[in-house]
């Protein structure tokens, strides 16, 4: 299971086992539930690295083309999945109120074996919107204004899909390393990481938990997430709070 799987999965799936095994004790069907007092070795998974905002803005600087300086730089401010930007389409963003859908139906682009498909995000609680700070409503403005015809927001060279090696090839490994004018960057930084980068941003602006979780599409699990509520001021103060980390790199939009 572990060599397909990722650890969260394996807990889920242990989870749900195991509260099946626990109604069977119940309706005395088997004597003991046998997951009761099972315990996951995770293993010790090194910590993943994160960047600060003007780390962001200096990928974004470095990348020849403002397409994917739009990309990196929308990845960092909204905890997006890659599949989740690369399968955005237009008609799910409104700048005006500033806020992007990712959609149930084909909110997410997924590669298998080798074939590119819209499809459904990764979970439900995947299923979400995100709320875009003001500086962000403008870039993407921008990015809009750049190709006014365009289906989706983000794409290849060729005004395909991307795919993950070749960005990851083409663009994010040149930026990160740098050249002999300009230092590295986080050289063990995944794209993935921008998703770790904007969850630390978040606990460092003080984000309500249960904000944190449905902003990066997480199911907020037990009795808080049964009793928690996002409410609209802290929406407010979340946006607030990313527009000023933005504002305080001195950047101006890629």
């Amino acid at each position: 299971m572990r060599r397909s799987l990722g650890e969260r999965s394996v807990a889920d799936i242990v989870g749900l086992l195991s509260r099946i095994l626990g109604e069977a004790v119940d309706e005395g069907l088997i004597g003991s539930n046998p997951c009761r007092k099972l315990r996951l070795t995770t293993g010790d998974h090194p910590e993943r690295p994160h960047a600060t905002a003007g780390q962001i803005a200096g990928l974004a600087a470095r990348v020849a083309s403002p397409d994917n300086a739009a990309l990196i730089v929308t990845a960092a401010y909204t905890g997006l999945r890659w599949g989740e930007l690369t399968g955005l389409q237009w008609s799910r963003v409104d700048t005006g109120i500033g806020e992007i859908r990712v959609d149930a139906r084909d909110g997410a682009l997924h590669e298998v074996g080798g074939r590119l498909t819209l499809g459904p995000p990764k979970t439900p609680a995947s299923v979400r919107v995100v709320h875009l700070p003001p500086f962000l409503a403008d870039l993407l403005d921008a990015h809009h204004d750049r190709h006014p015809d365009a289906r989706f927001v983000f794409t290849g060279p060729d005004g395909g899909f991307h795919r993950r090696s070749n960005f990851r090839r083409r663009v994010w490994l040149p930026a990160l390393r740098g050249d002999t004018t300009r230092p590295r960057i986080a050289p063990d930084m995944h794209f993935h990481d921008l998703r770790h980068t904007h969850k630390t941003w978040l606990i460092e602006d003080g984000v309500p938990e249960v904000l944190q979780h449905k902003r990066i599409g997480h199911k907020f699990r037990g009795v808080m997430g049964v009793y928690s509520h996002v409410t609209e001021p802290m929406i407010e103060a979340m946006i607030a709070g990313l527009q000023r980390r933005w504002e305080q790199t001195g950047s101006t939009n890629p």
